[in-house]
């Protein structure tokens, strides 16, 4: 998943919302593989979210394996709250598998020699 919260000078609400989202995986039963900041960016245009427009946000993504009816609970959950500006979900694989052989391309860097080829 990755997601742009609303930039704020202290990082407490960012913490708070990683944690809560981490915990919400792990109480459900999924994994949290791997959890990255990206820092603050300026956003690629203003961005309204609950009733307010954004010109900054935090960046950071969240790296986990659970099951649909979490992701659904999941959504719900970013959809209200006013810290979150946008966020979205990517499906890496649908086995463990196809997800470790996918990753160690990209570490190798043969992903980037497949989409050449």
């Amino acid at each position: 998943m990755l997601c742009i919260t609303t930039h704020v000078s202290e990082y407490k609400h960012i913490k708070e919302l990683v944690r809560q989202t981490a915990t919400h995986v792990m109480n459900a039963g999924g994994v949290v593989r791997a959890i990255n900041s990206l820092g603050t960016l300026t956003l690629p245009q203003r961005m309204r979210r609950h009733k307010v427009t954004h010109s900054m946000g935090d960046y950071w993504t969240i790296h986990f394996d659970t099951a649909p009816r979490t992701l659904r609970s999941l959504n719900s959950i970013m959809r209200r709250d006013p810290r979150v500006i946008r966020w979205t979900v990517l499906k890496l694989g649908d086995k463990v598998e196809d997800i470790a052989v996918e990753g160690q391309k990209a570490l190798r860097g043969d992903a980037l020699q497949d989409l050449i080829n």
